[in-house]
């Protein structure tokens, strides 16, 4: 099976020996699938990330998606959340096998995908659409990380500079991990958060509309599922500042949502991100800083 260099890098530096061993194995995995599911394979997706993504047929010639993943927690949490949400405003899940790491899933026709769209408020529009179709209860017997759990790298962060500001300064540190606890200690009742819901994992089926793939799975306050989206695309328009205000106020009313309370989970999560590129030695953190500066500043103009 010949594979991208950059995909095959990307998951060697991500999972180490883990990683080599699931490439190693990767055609056969798909030739299982392909013989016990009954399948034909067809061309892989061209943007391969960290999963190997495939399209394939059925006996009946109904196409579908195979996802094969390294079975890892994230996998199980994906494919969790995909059986809960059971095709309510996201591709469905057909079939899966927990300990190979794979899914057959609904293949999204055409497959457009919400960046192409060109209109912010259409696109805002069609986000809120999809926020709203994924919005359920966590339930009880749903085995996800709660959103504290990714918490744990901010609060390392923390201990690490107690004394001295990293690159992230401690004031901001300090203030996402307040408002993460507020928020969850104040939430009428936790959702299932899709996790990563932004452009790129949101795409247009002409039979059933606009759905979201890829959700990492998550407990939390729903407000935290508007973030991702509100940073995405942002630093590459001519005003990204004035943006930002927009996709915040519109979401807001749009939603009818505490405008303070939505300020306060973005705040959070893009001190959450700055702390997970700082961990990764990637410059982006620079830029959600940024914007965690940004969405203060709407915060204190909001109790002035």
């Amino acid at each position: 099976m010949k594979l991208p260099i950059d995909f095959k890098e990307r998951v060697r530096n991500s999972f180490g020996t883990e990683g080599e061993v699931w490439l190693a194995s990767l055609e056969e995995q798909v030739n299982y699938c392909a013989e016990h599911w009954g399948l034909t394979i067809k061309q892989p997706v061209h943007n391969l990330s960290y999963n190997y993504v495939t399209n394939v047929v059925d006996s009946r010639q109904t196409p579908y998606m195979l996802k094969l993943e390294v079975p890892n927690m994230d996998c199980l949490n994906e494919m969790e959340t995909l059986r809960i949400y059971n095709g309510h405003g996201c591709a469905q899940l057909v079939k899966a096998d927990r300990e190979r790491g794979v899914m057959l899933l609904e293949r999204i026709i055409p497959g457009q995908i919400l960046c192409d769209l060109s209109d912010e408020e259409k696109v805002v529009q069609v986000f809120i659409t999809v926020w709203r179709n994924l919005r359920c209860d966590l339930p009880e017997d749903c085995d996800v990380p709660i959103i504290t759990d990714w918490v744990v790298s901010l609060e390392e962060y923390q201990k690490q500079h107690r004394y001295k500001d990293g690159d992230l300064p401690n004031e901001r540190v300090q203030q996402a991990l307040r408002y993460f606890r507020e928020l969850q200690e104040t939430t009428e009742t936790l959702g299932l958060l899709h996790g990563d819901l932004h452009h790129e994992n949101i795409l247009y089926s002409q039979e059933r509309g606009w759905l979201a793939i890829d959700p990492k799975g998550v407990g939390g306050d729903p407000c935290f599922d508007l973030v991702q989206f509100m940073l995405n695309h942002l630093m590459e328009k001519p005003n990204p500042k004035a943006l930002l205000r927009y996709r915040v106020e519109r979401i807001c009313e749009l939603l009818v949502l505490d405008k303070k309370r939505v300020l306060k989970a973005a705040i959070a999560m893009s001190m959450l991100y700055a702390c997970w590129f700082v961990e990764d030695k990637d410059s982006a953190w620079i830029e959600r800083l940024q914007c965690a500066q940004w969405f203060n500043e709407f915060l204190e103009e909001t109790v002035r």
